[in-house]
């Protein structure tokens, strides 16, 4: 690393015109440390054209980091181990075929989910900041930061209504016999059925299969579990045209966990093409890539953290989470079917609520049946509840950080959590009405998945390996860790991995299909409307943004683009890639510690 020093010195001083030394942090991967007033601070005056008065002294607050290493790998598994994986992976494992769904999504695994993942979290940790500060490293492309904080907004707004679903499944397991193992309640119909004796079926001349219903109907028959979900939790309208009214009871339970997350988060921490597009989506959504949260939770590790071996066991652990919970269901729809004597695909439709399905049938075969539930869906809500954490956490932060220190307020952590949780609490309204499954569908498959997560990490791993550099960023990794990744991951960043998310992003876009629930109900073209400017509202943010930086530069395009590329360090990047200058935080009030020092980056 070269070093100028300039004032108090003459012979040294900077030949930066004025309104250079006032921008010199943007300079060419500089970065300009500046100690307050002190001896010979008043300016060059000699050898060198003036640069202006003094500047204001650095006050550099250093960023919390975590207590324990363990602390962030727990975090990262709460927050990319949730109900993605054992609610989404296996309705998507379901809804494609079983097990031909593992064959992409492992290769995706490999060559997008753990690159990216390390991507992400390394980014983090070495820019010690939140999802849009990160992008320091290349502020032509912040944009990208307001895109991973407009995907992370949606997503918590519509993951807390899975936990809110779970809290009132949680509550009603509170009796002594489980609402859903019974037909015999308000919102049953006569097609209900809680014991199918499909043996008496056997027999062609038998025409009764026991009770009331012939074999004939009982073909036709429902699980009382179904009626539940369906009838009573949901009580599900004709369309999304069709919102009916609210039900007070899910509310309750929204409000509930919205207050448990606000109160934990407000003080901060110390076989088709189409099977390839669900296996790319679900990798990006369980492993939680492009949200920024993943950014925000690595900016909180020490500098020096081995983030690379975390990758691999925090992969490990989410994908066996997701195979795991993938087993558990489809051995319960296996049962269901062969109760039912029908093909496993006719037992349940493969919407969002399989879980909610598949779950409260196992629990309902059990002894003491109230208990497992209760045990069951107490445990489901802290698997979500800790995702939703650091959803809002990564938020927040995000937030945070682009407000200065002389912005300080005694709460403003608090009040920015409160607004965070007001809104989403306010959205989430729509989704506690009879038409509230449609509209969370609309944001499931909108607003944080599927397109919008492979325009991200395309762009990211775009703007880490040709505009900053791939064999930059593995050096930098290289000083963080003490050592240099496999050369696969700067393989993957740079040619594999994008061209993996740009193949299925294309493939997603030619072959696009309106939106259904339940293979029954299309959504009207206002509905799609809504769904594609969720996703825009992310999306336009990286062309946008570019666009804009570029056109309020002054220059040739060249000198645009070179200012604009160029990374804009922070006080830590100093103290840990510099050892042979002292730390910011040593240099004395006035003395001849006190001088300006820009700092030229070869690394």
């Amino acid at each position: 690393m070269d070093r100028q020093t300039a004032c108090p010195l003459p012979s040294s001083c900077s030949l930066l015109p004025p309104e250079e030394a006032k921008r010199s942090h943007l300079g060419q991967g500089g970065l300009m440390a500046a100690g307050p007033d002190g001896p010979g601070s008043e300016g060059c005056k000699k050898g060198g054209v003036v640069v202006g008065p003094p500047p204001p002294p650095l006050v550099r607050q250093e960023r919390e980091t975590w207590s324990r290493q363990m602390d962030f790998i727990m975090s990262c598994v709460g927050f990319a181990v949730g109900l993605g994986n054992v609610w989404r992976f296996p309705y998507l494992c379901y809804k494609n075929g079983g097990g031909v769904f593992l064959i992409p999504y492992l290769l995706i695994v490999f060559v997008g989910g753990v690159p990216i993942f390390f991507l992400e979290i390394a980014l983090g940790q070495f820019m010690k900041a939140g999802s849009i500060n990160v992008w320091n490293i290349a502020p032509l492309f912040k944009g990208l930061g307001y895109a991973s904080m407009v995907m992370m907004f949606f997503s918590n707004t519509y993951y807390i209504m899975v936990l809110a679903w779970a809290f009132y499944y949680l509550i009603k397991s509170f009796n002594a016999t489980l609402p859903w193992s019974t037909c015999d309640n308000a919102w049953n119909s006569n097609s209900c059925v809680d014991a199918f004796s499909l043996h008496h079926c056997n027999n062609a001349s038998d025409n009764v299969a026991g009770g009331n219903l012939t074999c004939a109907q009982l073909a036709h028959a429902v699980s009382p579990i179904i009626e539940f979900w369906e009838n009573k939790v949901l009580n599900i309208s004709s369309g999304l045209d069709d919102p009916g009214h609210v039900n007070w009871e899910l509310l309750l339970c929204l409000i509930t966990v919205w207050l448990l997350v606000y109160f934990c988060v407000w003080k901060g921490v110390k076989s088709t093409g189409k099977v390839w597009i669900d296996a790319g989506t679900q990798v990006f959504f369980s492993y939680a890539i492009g949200l920024g949260a993943l950014t925000a939770l690595g900016s909180y590790n020490r500098f020096n953290n081995d983030c690379y071996k975390d990758v691999f066991v925090l992969a490990l652990i989410n994908s066996g989470t997701s195979f795991f919970a993938g087993f558990v269901v489809f051995s319960i729809l296996g049962f269901m079917a062969a109760e039912q004597g029908v093909d496993i695909s006719q037992v349940a439709e493969s919407g969002p609520g399989l879980a909610f399905i598949a779950y409260p049938k196992a629990v309902s075969l059990m002894p003491v049946a109230p208990l497992w539930a209760g045990l069951f869906f107490f445990m489901l809500l802290l698997l979500g509840l800790d995702s939703q954490f650091v959803g809002v956490e990564g938020f927040v932060t995000g937030i945070l950080d682009l407000f200065p220190g002389k912005y300080e307020h005694r709460y403003k952590r608090e009040l920015a959590v409160a607004l965070c949780c007001f809104l989403c609490f306010i959205i989430d309204i729509s989704m506690v009405t009879q038409g509230g499954m449609y509209v969370f569908q609309l944001f499931d498959y909108y607003s944080a998945s599927g397109m919008t997560l492979l325009w991200q990490a395309f762009w990211e791993c775009v703007v880490v390996s040709w505009v900053y550099g791939a064999d930059r960023f593995i050096d930098d990794v290289a000083r963080m860790i003490g050592y240099r990744p496999l050369p696969c991951m700067k393989w993957c960043w740079s040619f594999i991995t994008p061209c993996v998310c740009l193949g299925i992003f294309l493939f997603h876009l030619v072959n696009y299909k309106g939106l259904t629930y339940n293979n029954t109900y299309v959504y009207p073209w206002w509905g799609e409307v809504i769904g594609w400017c969720l996703a825009l509202s992310s999306m336009l943010c990286i062309p946008l943004g570019l666009l804009y930086k570029l056109f309020r530069a002054k220059g040739s395009f060249a000198q645009r683009w070179a200012r604009l590329t160029s990374p804009v360090w922070g006080g830590h990047h100093l103290e840990y890639m510099a050892p042979d200058v002292k730390p910011l935080s040593s240099l004395s009030p006035a003395g001849d510690d006190n001088k300006v020092i820009i700092f030229e980056s070869v690394m």
